[in-house]
This record gives C-alpha cells, structure tokens and sequence, in this order.
C-alpha cells in the first residue's frame, strides 16, 4: 500500500493511526492534511474529524545504496555506486576495478547481487520495482561477445547442418541469442530445458 488516508480527532491522532497500520515512522512517510479538525457546537454537537492522506517516501535509492555499500564493505572492496530511477527501473552501476571481484563467473555473482538487491528494495518501496544492476558496463560487453558467438555458432551449424546446443544461460542472455540471430536466413532458435540448465539450441530451417 503506498498511501493511507486515516481519520482522527486531531491530526496526531490519525497520523498515528496510520504510522501504526503502515509499520513505519514519521521520517518514512510524507503528510498531507485533507480536513482539519474542528469542534461543533459546545464542543459537543456537529464535531469533525480531522484527515490525513500519508503516502510512503520512495527510499528505493537509499535503500540500495545501503545494502551494497555494506556488501563493499564487508569485502574490503573500493568502489563507486551510481544510482538513478527512470519510472519502475532502478539503475546501478558500480564502478571501480576492485568492484569486478562482485562480476564472478559469467556474471553469476552479479546476478545474485542484483536478485537480492531487488528483494530487499522491494520490501519497502512505494511500488514493484526492477533493479538493474551493471559493473564497468559488463552486461553490455556481455551482450556483444554473446551476438558475436551466436553469429559464429550460426555459420557452424549452416556449414556441417547439424543442431548446436549452448551452454546452460540464464534467460537474459537466452534473450539476446534468440534476438541475434532472430532473422537469420538460415537458421532459427528455440530454448529447452528447465531453469538453471535451460538451454538455446539452434537448428538449420526448414529441416
């Protein structure tokens, strides 16, 4: 829930009221006043509730700052968190040549780093947001080594018209194989398998 509208006798009352049902504290929320209260007639007839709408802040920033600078931290590791938020998507890219310890094989520890960043933003954030994590831009040099061994891996399997299957890949990099070589002429592309050991397999058309 990202906002709570609570009334009360007096504002600090429902804002209490809400801070309660929401489980958060004064600093998490911002308070706008819809009514104030007010007293009737001889304080006792025709009184009005005061009401609040209180809307949770965005810390999704924050709070992922926190959560992989102390994962740096932990590991003695130097590096620079550049954050930024377009619409749903959290953006982070770590920078420094020490960060790349975080990369692990294949990006598997980057991976990781990025599902558990996502959930622990996710825990307290105003909406479902996708956390995207990058280090020294190896996602992109990922993609481009990747387009660059489907092409070949392509030309293989027109030269000797036999099936290729890859690797096991997660289904971010399943989806750049099937993109590059999605209007190949020759060939086409299909996944198998069950996640972690799914797999891209390319096949000769028409065959």
């Amino acid at each position: 829930m990202n906002f709570l509208e609570v009334t009360g006798k007096t504002i600090e009352e429902a804002l209490n009221k809400a801070l309660n049902e929401l489980n958060v504290t004064k600093e998490d929320v911002e308070v706008e006043v819809l009514e104030e209260p007010s007293r009737g007639f001889l304080g006792i007839i025709g009184n009005k509730l005061g009401k609040i709408r209180v809307t949770l802040k965005d810390r999704s920033e924050e709070i992922a700052r926190n959560f992989i600078q102390d994962i740096l931290d932990s590991m003695n590791i130097n590096g620079e968190i550049e954050i930024s938020k377009e619409n749903n998507d959290l953006n982070i890219n770590l920078k420094g040549e020490e960060s790349t310890a975080l990369i692990g094989r294949r990006g598997d520890t980057l991976d990781s780093l990025q599902f558990l960043t996502g959930l622990v933003v996710n825990k307290s954030a105003k909406g479902k947001v996708r956390v995207l994590i990058d280090i020294e831009n190896y996602r992109q040099k990922r993609q481009q080594s990747l387009i660059r061994y489907a092409k070949k891996l392509a030309k293989d399997v027109v030269r000797n018209k036999k099936t290729i299957r890859l690797e096991a890949m997660n289904p971010y990099e399943r989806r750049i194989i099937h993109s590059a070589l999605q209007r190949d002429p020759y060939v086409t592309t299909h996944s198998e398998g069950v996640d972690p050991n799914r797999k891209v397999v390319i096949t000769l058309k028409n065959k």
